[in-house]
């Protein structure tokens, strides 16, 4: 069994809740590749997660969407190196770091108004426009 998964003091997911699955990597690498399971299959059950306040539950579920399997459980893979242990310590990686930008509350938009000078900005630059436009034209003859 691994070890828990802490991303902060509060949050953190349990050991049982993470299961790892090695299997042989696809690419090159030589025999390596044919005889040596290295590639890391890590699921996390995302309800076992403790301290996620309900909204960050949801932004974890809405950021990792297509991430999730049939039950519901983060699918992370990782195959970057030739080492077993280094790809699941980057897999692990990639786990807390999905869950750290879960515990981020984005910002509320206020809406905003346009100031009066940049109302007036974007009106002369318009008129201007218009003029070199209108500069272009044949000029008219009963004018």
């Amino acid at each position: 069994m691994s070890e828990p998964i802490v991303v902060t003091d509060a949050v953190r997911v349990p050991a049982w809740a993470i299961a790892v699955h090695a299997s042989r990597s696809s690419g090159p690498g030589g025999q390596n590749v044919n005889k040596v399971a290295t590639k890391i299959d890590l699921r996390v059950d995302l309800h076992a997660i403790e301290g996620l306040t309900e909204p960050a539950r949801e932004r974890l579920r809405r950021l990792a969407a297509s991430r999730l399997d049939a039950d519901g459980r983060l699918v992370v893979m990782s195959q970057a190196t030739r080492s077993q242990a280094e790809n699941l310590e980057d897999a692990r990686a990639k786990v807390r770091a999905l869950i750290e930008s879960a515990l981020v509350r984005p910002k509320s938009r206020r809406p905003t108004r346009p100031t009066a000078g940049a109302r007036e900005a974007r009106i002369s630059g318009k008129k201007r426009r218009a003029d070199i436009k209108r500069a272009r034209s044949r000029p008219r003859a009963w004018e």
